[in-house]
């Protein structure tokens, strides 16, 4: 190894180390989407990533979503997808196959990723020990019946709490419990989201396909107080797939997550840049 090598690695974990003293034994929620689940090389980054903050004494806990390999599965099935107003009309049928992939296939394969690494991830989807309680979710048109789509109603911290305490890594699929016992559908964002909240999580990181939030220029925002999110709601640039993004990072911030960021998944090690390093990346969501 060269001497400048050497003097890199030591000057990157000397950087670390006072981010490792700051977030031992606090609760970081990853929710884990995009390319970072679809590019061979990002998903082992990441597992190994996860497990790094374990070893170092964070706690980690995975959301994850699935919706281009349900949609992929859909059209295999010769079963049609439809959306209104960005959420999918999930039928009984259609929840079959959200079912066999968030908790079998995209669940099994997180699990197996970090667990190759050296963790103990452990698999969940909201109908285990009662995890996600939720509600179905208000039609938005009277004409169409959006189905088994849900919202979240509580979270069974205790199981989460034991799983974190016992060195295991909780991976949760989106998939919640309403009524007696039927399971639905619920935006992985909106369920990290509500478990960052319920935990006072240190941090809710997003990760997505983007740098962060941008300004009508395209330049990252790198900081978004609470109270500009309304201003950029306004003028139209926080729009589209990221406004309910920006929403659930906010009502996590708002009820006891201390901070949220939407990072890009595509960066390599995008989660050891944002945790472990003094600039960080993406956007940084905080009370003021």
């Amino acid at each position: 190894m060269s001497d400048a090598s050497a003097h890199k690695i030591t000057s990157v974990l000397s950087e670390a180390l006072p981010y490792i003293q700051k977030f031992n034994n606090k609760t970081i929620v990853v929710k884990y989407g995009g390319n970072a689940m679809i590019d061979e090389e990002l998903k082992a980054q990441f597992a190994r990533d996860i497990v790094l903050m374990k070893l170092v004494g964070i706690n980690p806990i995975v959301v994850h979503g699935g919706g281009p390999q349900i949609g992929q599965l859909l059209g295999r099935l010769g079963i049609e997808t439809k959306f209104v107003s960005g959420m999918r009309v999930t039928d009984t049928e259609t929840m079959d196959v959200v079912k066999m992939v968030l908790g079998g296939l995209v669940n099994t394969d997180i699990v197996n990723l970090i667990n190759k690494q050296g963790g103990s991830a452990v698999g969940l989807t909201g109908k285990d020990a009662g995890l996600i309680r939720a509600k179905k979710m208000a039609n938005f048109s009277e004409e169409i019946d959006i189905g088994h789509v849900g919202e979240v109603e509580s979270i069974n911290t205790e199981i989460l709490d034991t799983l974190t305490h016992g060195q295991f890594i909780p991976v949760i699929a989106p998939i919640g419990v309403y009524g007696e016992g039927h399971a639905c559908n619920i935006n992985a964002d909106l369920v990290a989201g509500k478990i960052a909240q319920v935990l006072n999580a240190e941090k809710l990181i997003l990760m997505t396909n983007t740098p962060g939030l941008l300004d009508k220029d395209g330049q990252l925002i790198e900081t978004l107080e609470m109270a500009q999110a309304d201003e950029l709601v306004a003028d139209g640039t926080i729009q589209g797939g990221m406004l309910p993004k920006v929403q659930c990072a906010l009502d996590a911030v708002h009820g006891g997550a201390k901070t949220a960021h939407i990072i890009d998944g595509r960066e390599p090690h995008a989660l050891m840049l944002e945790i472990f390093t003094r600039e960080g990346v993406g956007t940084v969501i905080q009370a003021p």
